[in-house]
């Protein structure tokens, strides 16, 4: 067994994983109030800007799984040092990039980097705190965690409004820097485990699989060009990812133990973990952009709409272990999810509205209750659905998914987007419909010179509506996955007298 670190070099640890960890967190959320500016300034189609945010999160899924397991292999102190000088790396390159290209390249680079640096912050700390100090150890890098994910976007959007785009990329670079430079000098290293081994080939069907899926899925929402490759794209990754499940299965040391499925605790908060982050995901990837595009939101303004979501929900997450035990984790899986599909309902005619205050707010803090009441009570059924010494492998498996959902929503509701705004301009007349059947959500109006000043001037009022309809019917679907995914939450607490292993 691990023994702790000296009590001195323990508070080193905690700053080291806090600071590897938010840049993480970070990245993922922040891009969505840089998008209108990249778009502008890297002249990046729809697609382009999804993979901005897919690339990144396509690597970080498929390979969280393997990055623990490399810092296990190889050296927990040093995998999770790699990671970060990775990730630090390639934030210097995503901000040096000159097109949407090269960017979409330095964001899978990041990914990887983050999916060696994940696994390894919370490492850290279980392996260099007794256990008796380990749990608050671990609530205090979850809550800072949490503030970090909560500011990151009005940072971001401040940083924006002030300069550069690239600047929410480069501000990553110091923060690096500093977590390499405390990890150096006063995190202790642990010998590595000889006895693990790494699922190479697992990792590379992962990778192609759910690359070749977002790629498909994302060609889907383009109005010419890729399109017509999407659904081989899409069918090619769809047997990828069956490949994957089939060598998982056979495989000696799989990176996704199959077994965990057969308990049905775990099958099914899975599942509500794969409906429910591909709703929050999707809404709030869109939410930004159609609040600046329809109603003239800055980029810190669009940020903000965040915090009282992350603050709700971090409050309550940090009670919901107490209120499952009081109420059952059964019912907080039920209503949670309801909940927070209901506020996806409500952010239609919310956005709309567009007023921050009277409108927005009211909605995110809903959302934000909703998943607090959800959060602690699915980690502790994950961690309950599973024996002690598999516990570690049940909660990656769940991030990753949790991961692979906003992948997956990201990518594929961009189609849904593009329908419901040019749908909104099907009752408007020919010259309108023609305009914006060449045009994609969020993207600028190819304008003639052609036409008349008043139906040009006419045109913002006609875009914004046209925005807040694509975010409209992406919210639908948002809220009737969320919705559903309170069945599983139902099935997914066994009742007190029932087997955590039992099978269905």
């Amino acid at each position: 067994m691990d023994r702790p670190c000296p009590v001195e070099a323990r508070s080193y640890v905690i700053w080291a994983a806090i600071l590897a960890s938010s840049l993480a967190f970070i990245d993922g959320t922040v891009i969505t109030v840089a998008i209108p500016r990249m778009r502008e300034s890297l002249g990046a189609s729809l697609s382009q800007v999804q993979w901005i945010t897919n690339a990144y999160a396509l690597t970080l899924s498929a390979l969280l799984l393997l990055g623990g397991a490399a810092g296990d292999a190889y050296g927990l102190k040093r995998i999770f040092m790699i990671g970060i000088g990775l990730f630090g790396l390639a934030s210097l390159w995503c901000g040096l990039a000159g097109s949407a290209d090269m960017l979409i390249a330095a964001r899978s680079v990041q990914g990887i980097g983050g999916a060696l640096m994940v696994p390894g912050s919370l490492a850290l700390i279980s392996t260099n705190f007794p256990p008796a100090e380990r749990g608050k150890a671990i609530g205090t890098w979850a809550a800072a965690s949490g503030i970090a994910a909560a500011l990151g976007p009005i940072l971001g959007g401040w940083l924006i409004d002030i300069g550069p785009w690239q600047a929410i990329f480069w501000i990553n670079v110091p923060v690096a820097a500093l977590a390499l430079w405390l990890c150096w000098r006063h995190v202790p290293a642990r010998p590595a485990s000889a006895d693990t081994r790494m699922d190479w080939p697992g990792a590379a069907l992962a990778v192609t699989g759910l690359g070749a899926l977002t790629y498909g899925l994302t060609a889907l929402g383009e109005t010419a060009g890729n399109q017509a490759i999407a659904p081989l794209a899409t069918l090619s990754g769809a047997v990828l990812l069956v490949a994957f499940v089939m060598h998982e299965r056979r495989a000696d040391a799989p990176m996704m133990p199959l077994d965990l499925f057969h308990v049905r605790a775990f099958a099914s908060v899975n599942a509500l973990t794969l409906l429910l982050y591909f709703a929050l995901a999707g809404a709030l990837f869109f939410l930004p952009t159609t609040l600046i595009e329809a109603h003239g939101y800055s980029a810190a303004e669009a940020g903000s709409v965040f915090l009282p979501f992350t603050v709700v929900m971090a409050l309550l997450s940090r009670s919901g272990g107490v209120l499952a035990d009081r109420f059952g984790a059964r019912i907080l899986l039920t209503v949670g999810p309801i909940l927070t599909g209901i506020s996806f309902a409500l952010l239609i005619p919310a956005v709309a509205n567009g007023s921050y205050w009277s409108a927005i707010v009211p909605v995110m803090l809903l959302m934000g209750f909703g998943m607090g009441i959800t959060v602690a009570p699915l980690s502790t059924t994950v961690m309950n659905a599973v024996s002690t010494e598999r516990a570690g492998v049940a909660s990656g498996i769940n991030n990753a998914i949790s991961r692979v959902a906003g992948l997956i929503a990201v990518a594929g509701l961009g189609a849904i987007a593009t329908i419901g705004f040019q749908a909104s301009a099907m009752s408007a007349d020919m010259r309108t419909k023609a305009l914006f059947a060449q045009a994609t959500f969020g993207a600028p109006l190819p304008v003639p010179t052609s036409f008349d000043s008043g139906f040009i001037a006419s045109l913002p009022t006609l875009y914004a509506r046209a925005m807040i309809g694509g975010f409209g019917l992406v919210a639908l679907i948002c809220s009737l996955a969320a919705i559903l995914s309170a069945y599983f939450g139902y099935r997914s607490a066994l009742p007190p007298s029932a087997s955590a292993t039992d099978l269905d």
